[in-house]
């Protein structure tokens, strides 16, 4: 299997988990004009499945070192399969929260308030369990991501007067997100290794962690996103029929295509975790709400509208969530 064996390999790849997870979302905004979030939604777990089992069986099972992909899984222990699996199924409703809310409120606004505060959360309860890093600079990092939280939701507000109950229900369903979203990433640690080239017994490499983490995704879907298709958070409910009736081969690869980048980002930050420790994975990994942001304000126009002032907080929220994120990764060199 690959195996990273040095902090600076491992910042590069969470630099690449964090531009994954920033843009996977573009996909949808690419389907939702005339495919419902449900239906693309569907679309997304597969790409995320097909896409652990490919690199499982390419880079979890090339070279001497570490366990292979198969027998990596064939040996965990019950204990180890049921934590990477409900992590699965705790980033699966967060995440259709958040998919739910960039429909909504837009990237711009759904991404910074739902996974910078995934951030925080994340970032405490990985830390308190491995606490790898230094407290100062990592916790000083998370409180610039919250600042940067707060100005963001600050600026939506701003430009949603005329509409405050969309305005309220993409903020909640933004922040429902986040709590959730914060937990996840503890089940699939709790799940792996910590010493890849002499991997210990009952426990998952990366890329059986997750693998068995895309399974509890995938399974999960079929409560989750099926009680949102019947009960939707906006709109009209969606039917099963539709998926085949009305979807098309272009239509099903954005959401194959949106899968895959998510699960790249997923894969390299959990490959990175061992040099990196987990709580600045998934810290850095979540800089993924300024690469949104950008996609939202820069490419998508959500604030377009916005006054001067406006405009300025948005510009802050920037160097806040910048200032945060090299704090982050300054922790780990300290």
């Amino acid at each position: 299997m690959v195996i990273i064996e040095s902090f600076t390999t491992a910042v590069v790849l969470l630099i690449i988990t964090m531009l994954c997870w920033g843009s996977w979302a573009n996909t949808q905004k690419l389907a939702s004009k005339s495919w419902p979030f449900q239906l693309f939604y569907w679309d997304y777990v597969i790409g995320i499945l097909l896409c652990s089992l490919v690199l499982g069986l390419t880079m979890g099972s090339m070279g001497e070192d570490g366990r292979p992909f198969v027998d990596d899984l064939l040996q965990a222990d019950f204990s180890s399969f049921v934590s990477a699996f409900i992590g699965g199924v705790i980033f699966n409703i967060a995440n259709i929260l958040l998919v739910a809310a960039i429909d909504i409120a837009g990237m711009a606004v759904a991404f910074p308030i739902g996974i910078g505060l995934a951030l925080v959360i994340g970032v405490i309860v990985n830390y308190i369990k491995y606490p790898v890093g230094d407290p100062l600079f990592l916790f000083a990092g998370v409180f610039m991501v919250v600042v940067a939280i707060l100005m963001d939701a600050k600026a939506y507000k701003n430009i949603s007067k005329g509409d405050s109950k969309i305005s309220r229900k993409g903020i909640v369903l933004s922040l429902s997100a986040g709590v959730l979203m914060g937990f996840f990433f503890r089940f699939v640690a709790d799940s792996m290794v910590t010493d890849n080239l002499s991997p210990e017994r009952g426990k998952f490499t990366a890329y059986g962690a997750f693998f068995v983490f895309a399974l509890g995704i995938y399974i999960s879907n079929f409560l989750w996103n099926s009680y949102v298709m019947a009960k939707p958070f906006s709109g009209k409910p969606v039917k099963y029929k539709e998926y085949f009736l009305n979807g098309n081969l272009k239509l099903h690869s954005i959401g194959w295509l949106g899968g895959i980048i998510w699960a790249i980002g997923m894969s390299f930050s959990l490959i990175a975790s061992e040099q990196a420790g987990f709580a600045i994975s998934y810290g850095l990994g979540q800089g993924a709400t300024m690469v949104a942001a950008i996609w939202g304000v820069f490419v998508w126009k959500e604030f377009k509208n916005a006054d001067g002032k406006t405009q300025r907080m948005i510009n802050w929220m920037f160097v806040f969530f910048i200032v945060g994120l090299v704090a982050i990764i300054y922790a780990r060199l300290k």
